[in-house]
């Protein structure tokens, strides 16, 4: 395979923390800066503009941190190119050579996972993602990508999917 296939796995979470980072951020400087007039524009303040104070910093604050959270999240990308199989996600880049790829397969579930077999039909040990010492059988990808379009970019590549079935296929 000499040409470049890429799929990049879609982050329903990410754009979700970044548009509620950026939608708390005006809320929370608009609330604060009214506590902030109510304090210094009366005599006696009361506890509404405290109230207003504290709730302003504490939206400020939370968005802030979703949007900090929301940049730092890495999008999975899966290539093949050059009789090369790549995953990435972040600096977590897994590089396999194409023809020691056999076949592959899809877990199901909240965050879908992409699992690797060799030609023998066992499936390959990847070092965590997260940089613990354990290691997984998948390659995770998220939660809103589609088997099929799993399946449509394997099928792309050359790679089989595996048989799962008891029966000897005849």
């Amino acid at each position: 395979m000499s040409e470049k296939v890429r799929l990049t796995c879609p982050m329903g979470r990410k754009r979700a923390e970044l548009w509620a980072g950026a939608l708390l951020l005006p809320i929370g400087a608009v609330a604060a800066a009214a506590g902030l007039s109510g304090l210094w524009g009366t005599a006696d303040p009361g506890m509404g503009a405290w109230a207003a104070v504290a709730l302003g910093a504490a939206a400020l604050v939370g968005g802030l941190v979703l949007l900090i959270d929301g940049i730092r999240l890495r999008v999975p990308v899966l290539e093949v190119e050059d009789g090369e199989f790549r995953y990435t996600r972040g600096r977590y880049i897994v590089r396999i050579p194409f023809a020691d790829v056999g076949s592959y397969y899809v877990l199901r579930g909240r965050t879908r996972s992409l699992g690797l077999c060799d030609v023998a039909g066992r499936p390959r040990q990847f070092p965590s993602v997260q940089g613990r010492r354990a290691s997984r059988p998948y390659l995770p990808l998220t939660g809103l990508t589609s088997p099929a379009k799993v399946d449509a970019f394997m099928s792309t590549a050359g790679i089989p999917p595996r048989d799962r079935s008891l029966t000897s296929g005849r």
